[in-house]
């Protein structure tokens, strides 16, 4: 479902506009077992910064892990718990926690309890914005998402898997 259904104040003389994206409004994306919000695609913000309200699912093995080249991604836990795993580290993560990721660190999410996790994205500069979408509509125009598939939209935004890494999303 794709609802662009934010509001943007018309530029003015008092500065530019403002977004303002209600409960249940922006553009939703989904894909498998998470979902997507978008609240900032980077349009208001001069594409400096993307934000996006993520839900997993129970038992939602996430993305596999990757590493981005050009942004750094931030996650706050909204509610229910997130298992991150950066590199072969693994931090749970409950409602209320902050986790950062720089560029060039590999990481992954995933959700291992029984309840939704739902977390707050940010993606700065927007860049990775795009690659939702693309995978959305890729899936949509019937082409299985596969890691090779995947991972060549992961490219297109300076993004990379990670191989060889030993631990996998939902380990513990």
């Amino acid at each position: 479902m794709t609802d662009k259904s934010h509001t943007a104040a018309p530029e003015s003389p008092a500065g530019p506009a403002v977004s303002v994206v209600g409960p249940g409004e922006g553009e939703t994306i989904t894909l498998g077992t998470i979902r997507l919000r978008i609240l900032e695609d980077g349009s208001t913000t001069g594409h400096r910064l993307g934000l996006a309200e993520t839900t997993l699912a129970p038992h939602c093995e996430g993305p596999p892990q990757h590493r981005h080249a050009q942004h750094d991604e931030g996650f706050y836990v909204v509610s229910g718990t997130v298992r991150f795993t950066v590199g072969d580290r693994t931090h749970d993560a409950g409602a209320g926690t902050l986790v950062m990721v720089p560029p060039g660190a590999p990481h992954t999410f995933a959700n291992p309890t029984a309840e939704p996790a739902v977390m707050v994205s940010t993606f700065t500069p927007d860049l990775y914005m795009q690659y939702f979408r693309d995978l959305r509509d890729m899936i949509a125009a019937g082409q299985e998402p596969t890691p090779e598939a995947d991972a060549q939209v992961m490219r297109r935004y300076g993004t990379e898997p990670v191989t060889g890494s030993t631990r996998q999303p939902g380990d513990g």
